[in-house]
């Protein structure tokens, strides 16, 4: 059936408007009419029998003729493409908006970069093993390749910005005002008759108080409540009783494992830990110089209360007590001889993070900290001994991107972040010091990788602006990988412990290697081609200076 557009009626067979019965019948009116008032108008047909809203197209023509009403209906259906056309237009703009990445991409990201095939090595969560395993060549990316040229001027930028400047170091009465209950808490001198720093505290509780009771440690999480209901059912056993009042015995750590993360911290630890003369706190990573003793748990959740110094020296307790039992045997007391134990503690982030200062101290700077976790440490252990484990800075931030990201991993998700933050470092270093930017808890909490971690040269210039060179054993994982025996002998000769026999040393040198990578983090393969060459060019600069402070090439990290 076919109706007039303009009239809406059934029309006769064959009929093109002229025999319409409203427009040409006895009521036709020439001021309605389209045709009468020239607005050359034709009706387009369809056949079916119901009418449909998309068939009712108006369509100009200059003469309504049967052969003129057929090219109006191409023109229709012209129309109707094109409408079409716009609605799947539509359709997948809304799908791009929405996030779906894996499907029909068309338009490309504005940033897109590759690495060389890469030979990713152990991080802190990886086998020893995977230092020897080989990636195939991944796909050239065109796109990500295009877009080197534009990064590279950034890196440019950030390079020309880069300036090693010798902190101020703070004096000690500085530092007595910011955390005066920790001065009063640490004596200035420790028991001469023990190689590690401890010292004898009155307690003052009864045999009714618990002594860890308001331990912040235990409180916050359920995994270390094993341990401290231990500590409380041997408390008792272990203080000391002299002149009717009760002595426990408090010790800081001899050694500190400073960094960094993902560079196999957590192997040297578990190795250490076998050596008999060789004790870490009851917690591998207490974080308490750095985060827990300003109320950090977590930076995104806010701050709790902070965890005062008590409750670090808590953590070493076990270790007191074997410290104790020597200290009260007849060799040390009769002979003269002095307890050989050492304790240490292995927090990772001790090395670089010093972001929550911005929150507790003036900052009266230009950006910059005005005091550092070295700063404190030394106050108190000025013979403290520090270790760190490094290795090539690049392969460092893919390890860290793979076991901290949560969802949607991806060597091209990892391009996309490494383009972000070295926008946002960029912006950064044009208006602040390198050091501010380095320890910005803004610029480091909106970074999505931690390029800044990788900025070894930076925190260990801090360092030693307080501790001395001697003081520092700076390792590299590469080394450790393919060496393991000959690392081991320079911790224990740095650290100055004693012989080991054959077995002990096959013990600690032999043993399986800690922690090993995801199988799904495996499965990604390495970082884009591209990406490892905007990496390289990034962190140069800063291995050349750190190579050049410790007069080794091979913290240039070339042949990785």
């Amino acid at each position: 059936m076919r109706y007039c557009i303009n009239c809406c009626i059934h029309l006769l067979p064959n009929d093109l408007h002229r025999q319409c019965f409203r427009c040409r019948g006895p009521d036709h009116n020439n001021q309605k009419c389209p045709v009468c008032r020239g607005d050359n108008k034709i009706p387009l047909y369809t056949d079916s029998k119901q009418m449909k809203w998309l068939a009712v197209l108006e369509v100009r023509t200059d003469h309504c003729e049967s052969w003129n009403g057929f090219f109006c209906l191409r023109k229709g259906k012209l129309c109707s493409l094109m409408f079409g056309l716009i609605i799947m237009t539509l359709v997948m703009v809304s799908y791009i908006l929405t996030g779906a990445k894996h499907g029909l991409l068309l338009i490309p990201s504005p940033f897109h970069y590759g690495a060389f095939a890469s030979n990713p090595s152990l991080m802190d969560n990886e086998s020893l093993s995977d230092m020897k395993d080989y990636y195939q060549p991944s796909k050239m990316n065109i796109s990500y390749v295009k877009d080197y040229p534009s990064i590279k001027l950034i890196i440019d930028t950030i390079t020309s910005k880069i300036e090693f400047i010798t902190r101020q170091r703070p004096d000690l009465e500085e530092l007595r005002k910011q955390e005066p209950h920790m001065f009063s808490v640490i004596p200035n001198k420790f028991l001469p008759n023990s190689k590690n720093p401890c010292w004898y505290e009155e307690y003052r509780g009864n045999t009714t108080t618990d002594p860890y009771a308001t331990n912040s440690y235990a409180l916050y999480s359920k995994r270390f409540r094993i341990i401290f209901d231990y500590l409380r059912k041997v408390f008792w056993n272990h203080l000391y009783h002299y002149k009717d009042k009760h002595y426990r015995l408090r010790c800081l750590p001899h050694f500190y494992i400073i960094g960094q993360p993902k560079c196999g911290t957590t192997d040297l630890y578990d190795r250490l830990r076998l050596h008999p003369d060789v004790r870490f706190s009851a917690i591998k990573e207490p974080h308490w110089w750095t985060r827990k003793r300003f109320g950090i748990i977590r930076l995104r959740d806010g701050f709790h209360d902070r965890y005062p110094v008590e409750d670090y020296l808590d953590l070493f307790d076990l270790a007191a007590h074997q410290i104790q039992s020597v200290l009260q045997s007849d060799a040390v007391k009769e002979r003269g001889k002095r307890n050989n134990i050492i304790i240490g503690e292995a927090s990772a982030s001790t090395m670089w993070d010093n972001n929550a200062w911005i929150f507790f101290y003036d900052n009266s700077t230009e950006g910059e900290p005005p005091f550092l976790i070295q700063d404190f440490i030394h106050a108190f252990q000025p013979n403290a001994k520090l270790i760190i484990m490094l290795r090539d800075p690049v392969e460092r931030l893919y390890s860290d991107y793979l076991y901290f990201a949560s969802a949607n991993k991806s060597a091209e998700d990892f391009h996309e972040k490494v383009a972000e933050s070295l926008q946002l470092f960029e912006g950064c270093v044009l208006d602040f010091s390198l050091r501010a930017c380095v320890y910005n808890n803004t610029l480091n909490n909106a970074m999505p990788v931690r390029l800044q971690v990788g900025l070894y040269v930076v925190y260990l210039l801090d360092w030693l602006t307080v501790f001395n060179k001697d003081q520092i054993l700076v390792l590299r994982l590469e080394d450790h990988a393919s060496n393991m025996k000959y690392t081991m002998h320079m911790v224990f000769q740095f650290l100055d412990l004693g012989p080991l026999s054959e077995k002990q040393e096959a013990l600690i040198t032999k043993s399986p290697a800690s922690n090993t990578r995801r199988p799904e983090d495996r499965s990604l393969g390495p970082m884009l081609p591209t990406t490892k060459a905007i990496l390289r060019d990034f962190y140069r600069p800063f291995n050349t200076k750190l190579a050049q402070v410790l007069f080794d090439d091979a913290f240039l990290w070339k042949r990785t």
